[in-house]
């Protein structure tokens, strides 16, 4: 029996560089958590940051503010390097899931996540009185750290088992 097989061969070529976007890893479960992380994270440092006032005096200063801000802002820009990394290449999308990396920052970020959290609402709703207009702001952002870390603890889970091979 003969067969018949046809090559074609085109080659193309151009200058100047072309963005590639990787949109699919959007539409994945790690994808989706770490752009909700990114846009819940930001308005965390949003709400904090706004009713942050620096020559303001309370009893007890503004540590857990300060600290919640600073655990915020800098998930916040882990998150963005990580998500923006995996849109502007395929191949690192892949990579990163299966390094420890990806879990190690997922799991640093529950951590001060639920610390954060937990710090500023016990704060708020003990000294409730010297919170006085910014309670409920405050509260809010107490409880979105809640959710933060709670989103935290599933991509940890979700990086685990990428990076077992599960």
């Amino acid at each position: 029996m003969s067969h018949t097989v046809t090559i074609t061969r085109t080659t193309t070529t151009s200058t100047g560089h072309a963005l590639f976007v990787h949109s699919g890893y959007l539409g994945t479960l790690p994808g989706l958590l770490k752009l909700a992380q990114l846009l819940l994270g930001a308005a965390c440092v949003g709400v904090v940051g706004y009713y942050l006032e620096p020559g303001f005096y309370r009893s007890g200063g503004q540590k857990p503010e300060l600290f919640y801000l600073l655990v915020s802002v800098s998930c916040l820009i882990g998150t963005f390097c990580l998500l923006t990394s995996c849109l502007v290449s395929l191949s690192t999308a892949q990579l990163i899931s299966k390094s420890v990396f990806e879990v190690i920052h997922h799991g640093v970020a529950f951590i001060l996540y639920l610390a954060a959290g937990l710090t500023l609402i016990i704060e708020v709703n003990h000294q409730k009185s010297s919170y006085r207009n910014d309670y409920e702001p405050y509260l809010a952002a107490a409880v979105m750290g809640l959710v933060m870390a709670g989103l935290y603890l599933l991509s940890t889970f979700l990086a685990n088992r990428s990076y077992r091979g599960f």
